[in-house]
């Protein structure tokens, strides 16, 4: 009986989670009738779960009786942040040490990205982005990259919905030119802000396996030292370093099975 009601509530959980990251992807109010058919729940398990996230301010209920999250979210999410950016420390130093440019860590929120965590260039002369500053996905490396892992449809309504300005003559602002790249950004691993965010500035970036925190890993610097040329050298290093953050993350996951 115990194990019956250890499997039910781990049950539970798993589609309060699953639940919580559909209104998430919802990007804005969602119905009852959106959740339960995107999780093929059953209506009557999906009003139980969400009462309870509604009780715990996970989940709030609007006057139309749709559903947003709710903002005991934002206290997580903001302890997450910071703990992945403590995480990332050890291997953005490895980057500077290595490439010697600026190295950031960014994830995705909302319609924007998000720095969490940076390392500066020990040039005089370096590219300074100040953490928890929010940009926008079109025009950034990090932001193309993130972009690059999600369904089409999803990617075009970020961009609808975050705008697409241009911050220099090289900024993309057609959603249908910069959706065409991002096939290539996938089969490449990486993408390149090529003075399209800042004038004269170039950064390189990857994903961080695994879709975690979606978040991504980059290098940025003056355009006359980190030339294209040297984008094949760099772009591996990055993974390298990505991978390891994601396989430490994986382990400390690992550990709560044990």
């Amino acid at each position: 009986m115990g194990a019956a009601r250890s499997a039910d509530g781990v049950q539970s959980l798993d589609r309060a989670f699953q639940l919580l990251e559909l209104m998430a992807d919802a990007d804005g109010e969602v119905a009852i009738s959106r959740l339960a058919a995107d999780s093929g729940l059953a209506v009557s398990t999906i009003h139980r779960l969400v009462r309870t996230l509604v009780t715990r301010g996970y989940v709030r209920q609007l006057p139309s009786r749709r559903y947003v999250l709710g903002p005991r979210l934002i206290h997580l999410g903001e302890c997450s942040s910071r703990v992945l950016a403590t995480w990332a420390q050890p291997h953005l130093s490895r980057l500077v040490d290595t490439i010697g440019e600026t190295a950031n860590m960014a994830m995705l929120d909302g319609d924007r990205v998000v720095y969490a965590a940076q390392v500066p260039s020990r040039h005089s002369m370096r590219m300074f982005t100040e953490v928890g500053r929010r940009v926008h996905l079109h025009c950034t490396g990090v932001g193309k990259v993130l972009l690059a892992q999600m369904p089409p449809e999803r990617a075009r309504r970020l961009l609808a919905q975050g705008g697409m300005p241009a911050r220099t003559d090289r900024t993309v602002t057609d959603p249908d030119e910069l959706l065409a790249q991002l096939p290539a950004i996938v089969t490449q691993g990486y993408a390149v802000d090529d003075g399209e965010q800042e004038a004269g500035v170039r950064c390189v970036a990857v994903p961080v396996p695994g879709g975690l925190a979606a978040g991504a890993i980059s290098v940025s610097g003056p355009a006359g030292r980190l030339a294209l040329d040297s984008v094949p050298r760099v772009v591996p290093l990055l993974q390298s370093e990505a991978a390891a953050l994601a396989t430490e993350l994986g382990r400390d996951g690992d550990r709560l099975d044990s």
